[in-house]
């Protein structure tokens, strides 16, 4: 019988990869993990855990103002962008110290270096140039910003990577990209005093989101003060004399900041990787393609997290990294389960969304009932702050079942979170009307739209 140096060598310190090192060690198994940079991946050290404490900060000047409406004087205040960078780096090396000594709390050998595949069941450990062999293999190495090589100047510009480590705040910032990244960037920015532009080449922002959620934020947006230019994109990239940059557009625009951030996308992190060596295929951008149990095209080898380009969201990479452990663990063969994923852009207002939209339905469904509300929430009654909130229900008419919510408002993202259990549950729109209302609040809105707000048959509104 074939002896290996470990039962389960995994490359990458992500949150996928981190989890399924510590669940496999937790069971007895030897482990390691190797990380070239920092554990915790992408999430927690210069992803979501980062971004979320930035918009915390960037939305305090709205508190200030709303205070007043409710009786409260507030006096003269600033904004000193060093305490807030280093208090989040504080929070960032907690966060990571707490990863670490999960995985060695649970047994699983921390390997402080980039690892390469050389075959199905051997990792070069660069650092040391030791080879060492596993009986399987997880591939967790994660996504990175796509650095658009084609832009001329491309190289003047920052990602969201540089964007929590700016020395100083910027008086002026160009951001390039519709996704939720460049969304959240633009607002975070914006909301810490920066002249902030937005530019994307399609229609309208956040092209995977209900039209009327997309529509909604980017009012919001430009009211704000916000400038979003649409169906443009950086043409070059130049530093002028005064040191500032000037960036060229196909409108024929040249727009000055301080910072161009380019968040234009992220490519799986396979580069260099030995796959090919391994034997392990992958796709255009260097995704690897896996099964329904994230297996690679070797059998000893498997992927869960963004490398794979399934659905590029942490919890999914943990999710999949637990079917991962069920499958080889436990002789229960578990498939990640990609449907009902709820999740958030936390812009401001945010989005939490759940499920189809109603264009994603309508292409499914022969008829769609549609609950649509919008309202003033009952803070900008006295704050006197314009700002909307949208609530959609997407429903199919013929049996009633819940496709879709979508909301645009404040705290969005946590009712989508416990939305997200009741249509994973399978529930139908008779489930929502019969929930009582808790009142005074905006989400009793949800369980109060008794009529639809009108239909869509064979992809028509009627």
């Amino acid at each position: 019988m074939t002896e290996f140096d470990y039962d389960l060598f995994v490359i990458g310190g992500g949150s996928g990869g981190v989890r399924a090192a510590r669940l496999a060690a937790g069971l007895g198994k030897k482990v390691a993990i190797a990380e070239e940079y920092r554990f915790g991946g992408t999430c927690v050290i210069r992803g979501c855990v980062p971004k979320k404490l930035l918009v915390y900060a960037s939305q305090f000047h709205e508190h200030f103002e709303d205070a007043h409406g409710f009786g409260w004087s507030v006096g003269e205040t600033s904004f000193d962008w060093p305490t807030l960078i280093a208090n989040k780096d504080r929070e960032i090396d907690r966060l990571e110290g707490l990863y670490r000594r999960g995985l060695e709390n649970a047994g699983a050998e921390i390997i402080a270096s980039r690892a390469e595949l050389t075959g199905p069941n051997s990792v070069l450990i660069k650092s040391t140039g030791k080879t060492v062999t596993a009986k399987h293999i997880l591939i967790a190495v994660g996504g990175r910003a796509n650095p658009h090589p084609a832009l001329p100047g491309h190289e003047l510009c920052i990602s969201s990577n540089e964007a929590f480590h700016l020395a100083e705040l910027p008086k002026a910032i160009l951001i390039a990209g519709g996704g939720y990244i460049a969304v959240e960037f633009a607002n975070i920015f914006h909301g810490l005093g920066v002249e902030t532009t937005l530019i994307y080449r399609g229609k309208e922002i956040l092209s995977r989101f209900d039209q009327d959620m997309r529509r909604g934020l980017h009012a919001a947006m430009e009211e704000k003060g916000i400038r979003i230019l649409c169906h443009e994109v950086f043409e070059k990239i130049e530093r002028g004399a005064d040191g500032r940059l000037k960036a060229h557009t196909s409108a024929g625009k040249m727009l000055a900041a301080d910072q161009v951030l380019l968040a234009l996308g992220r490519d799986p992190n396979t580069d260099g990787l030995g796959l090919e060596a391994a034997g392990v295929k992958t796709g255009i951008k260097g995704e690897i393609p896996v099964d329904a149990y994230s297996r690679t095209t070797v059998e000893s080898i498997y992927a869960v997290g963004d490398v794979t380009d399934r659905v590029q969201l942490t919890p999914v990479a943990i999710h999949e990294a637990m079917c991962l452990i069920e499958t080889l663990y436990h002789g229960r063969p578990t498939s990640p389960d990609h449907d009902m994923i709820a999740t958030a852009v936390f812009s401001q207002p945010e989005i939490g969304t759940v499920g189809l939209s109603e264009d994603e339905a309508s292409r499914r469904f022969d008829e769609l009932e549609i609950y649509r509300a919008e309202f003033r929430p009952m803070k900008a009654t006295l704050s006197g702050r314009a700002e909307k909130m949208i609530m959609k229900i997407v429903v199919n008419a013929q049996d009633r079942k819940v496709l879709g919510v979508h909301i645009l408002g404040h705290e969005a993202g946590e009712m989508a979170q416990l939305l997200g259990i009741a249509l994973k549950a399978g529930c139908t729109k008779d489930d929502f009307d019969r929930t009582m209302a808790v009142h005074p609040t905006a989400s009793e809105e949800l369980v109060t739209m008794y009529t639809p707000s009108y239909r869509v048959k064979a992809g028509e509104r009627v």
